[in-house]
């Protein structure tokens, strides 16, 4: 598939495509993290049925 490019252009795009799953990757585990702490004392029972009664 690559073998049209160079050796460093292929070496260039591989790193590219790491550093672009690494920032992908702890950009998600932010997020889940936020969304993990910020309820209300991480109570599940509580979490939930204030979710249902909205």
């Amino acid at each position: 598939m690559f073998d049209v490019f160079s050796e460093e252009t292929q070496l260039v795009v591989v790193i590219i495509g790491i550093a672009l799953l690494f920032f992908i990757v702890r950009w998600n585990s932010g997020r889940n993290k936020r969304k993990l702490y910020n309820r209300d004392k991480r109570d599940f029972r509580k979490n939930y049925l204030k979710k249902k009664s909205e």
